[in-house]
């Protein structure tokens, strides 16, 4: 299902959601299309909508300030990219750098994205202890980054201009 990014009134990335919602909401004129996928359309009786990438709010949304990005087993995936960390292959699960048994969180920086095969093979392990190398360290995005890996955007010069420029404090 195609994600579609939610841009507040004042044009901040605020989430993502379902194509299906990003069109509800433009049918109730409470968001207007900002960008759409190029010619796809949706089409019913009597109304012809284009397929949203982006959506502006009407209404301003008062949104409490948020410094990290919330940690999920979906985001270490989308930030990975669905790459195994140990040998780059389709990653399916999440895997603790230091594992839960020995202190290690789910955290940002704690957990890789992993093939199910050399999850296994690491165990209850520390990659060294495995014998396994990180072809790629676990970082934490931000929150704005997280909603363009989220959208798979790979290159913030992809975007359009008004949305790559970061925000003005």
């Amino acid at each position: 299902m195609r994600e579609t990014l939610v841009l507040n009134a004042s044009f901040e990335p605020l989430s993502t959601v379902s194509l299906r919602r990003a069109v509800v909401l433009v049918m109730q004129d409470k968001a207007v299309v900002e960008q759409a996928h190029p010619g796809l359309r949706i089409r019913a009786a009597a109304v012809e909508v284009p397929v949203p990438q982006v959506i502006r709010l009407c209404r301003y949304v008062r949104v409490p300030f948020r410094q990290r990005a919330p940690w999920s087993r979906r985001g270490v995936l989308v930030r990975d990219r669905h790459r195994c960390a140990y040998c780059g292959r389709r990653a399916t699960t999440v895997d603790h750098v230091q594992p839960k048994s020995r202190g290690g969180g789910d955290t940002w920086l704690n957990t890789v994205a992993a093939c199910g095969e050399d999850n296994q093979r690491k165990a209850d392990r520390t990659p060294e202890q495995a014998g396994m190398r990180l072809l790629t360290r676990p970082f934490e995005p931000t929150p704005a980054d997280a909603l363009l890996l989220a959208l798979g955007v790979r290159d913030r010069a992809a975007l359009p201009e008004w949305l790559s420029a970061p925000a003005s404090a």
